[in-house]
């Protein structure tokens, strides 16, 4: 059975989510597409990044590791461990250039920072709802989170971009089982 997601509609995706979560940067873009138009083009030109992910060649989701890269780049995406310190996601996510004014958690006190981080982020996704932003894990299938910020009225967008290129999207903090 093949692919029911042509390269096209795979490329167009990819460069509408970068223009999504990074406006004012085309740059990601550029970086997400020659990912996907040229992978060994792109391991050769950012073979230095790659190497901390253990990739030297290309692999089934490098546009989607491209995508996570360039926006942490330029600090539109925060990459958590699994075991973060609560403090420590606090403080890069409001260093996020997409961090939403004002700041979830000067309007109340912090809650849950002994939360596992799992949990931790989904606490602060929904800070983050309460005044119309998202968070957004680009899932690469690791021990870790790369979050992304953006206006909540955009989230479902991002889902659906997300899906039609063939990469998964989870929404922090959402209404849903066990939320």
């Amino acid at each position: 059975m093949s692919d029911p997601r042509d390269a096209g509609t795979v490329r167009t995706s990819l460069a509408e989510i970068a223009s999504l979560l990074a406006p004012a940067h085309p740059g990601v873009a550029d970086e997400v597409l020659r990912a996907h138009d040229d992978p060994n083009g792109y391991v050769s030109a950012f073979e230095d990044r790659l190497e901390e992910r253990g990739i030297d060649e290309p692999v089934d989701n490098l546009p989607w590791i491209a995508l996570i890269d360039a926006l942490a780049a330029r600090g539109l995406l925060a990459e958590f461990d699994w075991k973060e310190d609560a403090e420590e996601v606090r403080a890069q996510l409001g260093a996020l250039e997409s961090r939403p004014s004002p700041d979830p958690w000067t309007l109340s006190e912090p809650a849950g920072t002994s939360l596992p981080t799992y949990d931790f982020l989904h606490a602060c996704g929904r800070r983050y709802r309460e005044i119309g932003a998202a968070l957004a894990v680009l899932d690469i299938d690791s021990d870790c989170y790369p979050v992304v910020g953006l206006r909540a009225a955009r989230a479902d967008e991002l889902t659906a971009l997300a899906g039609r290129a063939g990469f998964p999207v989870e929404h922090l903090g959402a209404a849903g089982p066990g939320q």
